[in-house]
């Protein structure tokens, strides 16, 4: 696995556990582009936008809709699957256990 591989599946996983942390799910590609930096990954609107598509279109964890030209991203149940260790999506790096 290449080093922007490995950086890509952590920034999805990083996006997934925001949009489980929050009450509807939800949040703007700005957010979540502020969310990935606070975890060191400083990234252009492009990159985000294409992992969000990636997490729509192959791992079908978020579904996206357009606001003006701002892209929201909702998770779906496979994704929050994904978050609670339900199931494993491809691309997408692994939460880590729970703490005991």
């Amino acid at each position: 696995m290449s080093m922007s591989e490995i950086i890509a599946a952590d920034v999805r996983l990083i996006i997934l556990k925001a949009l489980a942390a929050e009450v509807d799910y939800t949040l703007n590609e700005t957010l979540l582009a502020a969310e990935m930096e606070r975890f060191g990954h400083r990234k252009s609107r492009d990159y985000v936008r294409n992992e969000l598509r990636f997490l729509e279109g192959e791992a079908r964890a978020v579904t996206l809709t357009e606001a003006g030209t701002v892209l929201i991203a909702t998770i779906t149940r496979r994704g929050l699957d994904h978050v609670e260790r339900r199931v494993v999506l491809e691309g997408v790096k692994r939460p880590s256990p729970p703490e005991a």
